[in-house]
C-alpha cells in the first residue's frame, strides 16, 4: 500500500528549536536529497564542500550564505545554487527555514 500524499505547507514542516539546527528529510533517493532546515538565530553550518549542486530555498527569515569568498543575503522567497566543490557556509543572523534539494549526478 502507497504511503498517502497531499498537499503540506515547507514553512510548518518543520519547527525551531531553541539554540539548535532541526532537519527533516522530505525525499531520499540514489538521485538526490529534499530535506528541510529551521535554524535559530546564531546557528551555522560551518565552512565545507560538496560533490554534487544543491539548490538552496529560503522560506521564512533570511540566511547568510558564503559561496567561495562571495557572501549573499537570502531571503524569504529567494533561492541560491550552490555549486559543486565550491566551499560554502550558512549562517542564522536571524531564525530562518530552508528547503534544500541536492542533484546526484
Amino acid at each position: 500500500m502507497e504511503s498517502e500524499v497531499k498537499p503540506f505547507l515547507t514553512e510548518s514542516a518543520v519547527e525551531y528549536a531553541a539554540q539548535s539546527i532541526v532537519s527533516k528529510t522530505i525525499i531520499k533517493k540514489s538521485t538526490g536529497t529534499v530535506t528541510l532546515f529551521a535554524f535559530d538565530k546564531g546557528e551555522q553550518l560551518s565552512e565545507h564542500t560538496a560533490p554534487f549542486e544543491a539548490l538552496v530555498q529560503v522560506i521564512d527569515g533570511e540566511a547568510g550564505i558564503k559561496i567561495g569568498s562571495n557572501e549573499y543575503v537570502v531571503r524569504h522567497g529567494e533561492a541560491i545554487i550552490l555549486p559543486a566543490n565550491i566551499p560554502h557556509s550558512v549562517n542564522a543572523n536571524e531564525r530562518f527555514k530552508m528547503m534544500l534539494t541536492m542533484i546526484k549526478g
